[in-house]
């Protein structure tokens, strides 16, 4: 049994997808990120930069003890190498699916959340932050679009590095990005977005990327955004 402990951001459906996709056993732990939950000692002892997804796993290989993981990324590769499904044996296609991995994890998430923040979070417009990001998006949009170019996939089959990529895509509206402009993304995005396991992961979640969603307190807008919980 994987505990994963959660909230409907694209890192933490990233987790939940991958474990739909797997038909591994687990159980949801919800986080309450406007509440503070992620500041629980309890928390911390398992992902200290206080962020979600975070996993324990009870059945880990090798060991009777259970593993603690933070890092959506981190979360994947290990889940990918422990079942052996996910990430190619061979170097070739394994090194391909780890580029693709770490890019999301360093440019498609990272700044795709910039000018998701900025479009709907921010308490003011700033245009100079909401430019700049809304271009590097596209541009990282590109990049993966052409990459698909003549693909089904990444990197031939359904790799963590789709499952890294797609809920980042989800909100691309909020990102300012019309996907017809992507038409290989696009063809991608439609294909992952059919398959039952991202049908069941995405039943009943909320686009956390909607201006219902930017109209915070000033109390919760101090626990998302701030410097964190006292301590």
């Amino acid at each position: 049994m994987i505990d994963l402990y959660f909230a409907a951001t694209p890192n933490g459906l990233k987790a939940k997808l991958f474990l739909e996709e797997a038909q591994l056993p687990y159980r949801v732990n919800p986080v309450a990120l406007s509440k503070g939950e992620q500041f629980k000692p309890e928390y911390l002892a398992i992902s200290p930069n206080n962020k979600i997804p975070a996993i324990i796993d009870h059945d880990p290989l090798g060991t009777d003890k259970p593993v603690k993981m933070f890092e959506s990324g981190a979360i994947l590769l290990y889940l990918a190498e422990k079942i052996g499904r996910f990430i190619p044996k061979d170097i070739q296609g394994r090194t391909q699916v780890l580029e693709w991995l770490f890019w999301q994890m360093a440019g498609l998430g990272p700044m795709a959340g910039q000018i998701g923040h900025f479009n709907i979070y921010a308490p003011e417009k700033v245009p100079y932050a909401i430019d700049r990001y809304t271009r590097e998006v596209a541009r990282l949009y590109g990049v993966l679009n052409q990459r698909l170019e003549g693909r089904s996939f990444i990197v031939d089959e359904l790799s963590i590095a789709d499952i890294a990529c797609y809920p980042w895509i989800v909100p691309h509206q909020a990102h300012g990005q019309n996907l017809d402009d992507f038409p290989h993304l696009k063809r991608w995005f439609d294909t992952i977005a059919a398959r039952p396991a991202t049908i069941r992961t995405y039943e009943g979640v909320e686009n956390v990327y909607t201006p219902k969603h930017g109209a915070l307190t000033e109390e919760e807008r101090r626990v998302l955004f701030g410097q964190g919980a006292k301590r």
